[in-house]
């Protein structure tokens, strides 16, 4: 799950994974975003072993969700990966603001009135619900993922409200349940009592079997963090 920032910092390096973002993001902004690594990769090779990211391109001209994207790569491709076409994709991009990013903004400042105790929670749970099916629905849920993983984190949020939010994503389909609840139990700095309430609130809810997958996942996310935590420089 990634958001338009992780690209354009250089967070995400696996040629794969970026690949598929420009594939299937629906918020253009990322979609596009995720070209740029792409770009600059092809960009450092010589014209003869340029093939296997011509090949790439011509795929995400074709396949891409978002038409933007389409057009970006397209673009590329006839300008032979040049430095500078690469340079105006990444200026175009760092004066737009995606739907999916300006619907956060708009959700972070009904996250500060809670955290401010200047709306009830549940006003702050009927926002949420609207954020919910707007952007994790509709637009981008990498951008949904990494709110809601702050939202678990921030000290200023409420315990009560934390656990509604663990009860609402119960409910959700499978695959995304799987993502938010083991992206909170395999946190490193994870408040102990939420944890505990979502092993909890999740066993009551979810079979053998899904508790099993989640218990799973969340020890294989566990270990990717360590991982990087090891490869990290000194």
């Amino acid at each position: 799950m990634v958001i338009t920032d992780d690209f354009l910092g250089g967070q995400v390096a696996d040629l794969t994974a970026i690949s598929m973002a420009a594939i299937v993001a629906r918020d253009g902004m990322v979609a596009k975003a995720a070209i740029l690594p792409l770009g600059l990769a092809a960009s450092r090779l010589k014209a003869s072993e340029r093939v296997k990211y011509e090949r790439l391109f011509a795929l995400i001209e074709e396949t891409a969700f978002d038409s933007g994207a389409r057009e970006s790569a397209e673009a590329l491709i006839h300008a032979k990966f040049r430095d500078n076409q690469i340079k105006d994709l990444a200026a175009e991009l760092g004066g737009t603001v995606g739907p999916a990013r300006q619907r956060y903004k708009a959700f972070l400042d009904v996250v500060k009135l809670l955290a401010e105790r200047k709306i009830s929670e549940a006003l702050f749970l009927d926002e949420f619900m609207d954020f919910t099916r707007t952007v994790a629905g509709k637009l981008d849920f990498g951008i949904y993922s990494m709110c809601l993983d702050r939202l678990f984190a921030s000290e200023r949020i409420p315990l009560l409200v934390k656990a509604s939010l663990l009860r609402e994503i119960c409910k959700y389909p499978p695959l995304i349940r799987k993502e938010l609840i083991t992206n909170l139990l395999a946190a490193p700095k994870a408040d102990e009592e939420l944890v505990r309430y979502a092993r909890e609130e999740a066993a009551n809810v979810l079979t053998r079997e899904q508790l099993t997958e989640i218990f799973l996942f969340t020890t294989l996310k566990r270990a990717w963090a360590a991982q990087k935590e090891r490869l990290r420089p000194v």
